[in-house]
């Protein structure tokens, strides 16, 4: 992808704005904590997808690492 194209890299696009939903644009991370942190991220990872078949990912990092 290029510099400043956005539109080559939806997905990573898409997971931003996921995340902006609990760390507004702007804000340090500086101000968060770890546990805060990684209260969003298994929030996100708990998120069902249509791109995973409405799976979440962590369901289906679980069946992977299972099988």
């Amino acid at each position: 992808a290029h510099p400043y194209s956005p539109w080559e890299r939806g997905s990573n696009e898409n997971q931003n704005g996921l995340i902006r939903e609990y760390i507004p644009k702007g804000l340090s991370l500086h101000g968060f904590s770890e546990d805060d942190i990684a209260k969003v991220q298994d929030t996100l990872n708990q998120k069902h997808r249509r791109t995973l078949g409405y799976a979440n990912a962590a369901e289906l990092i679980e069946a992977t690492l299972a099988s």
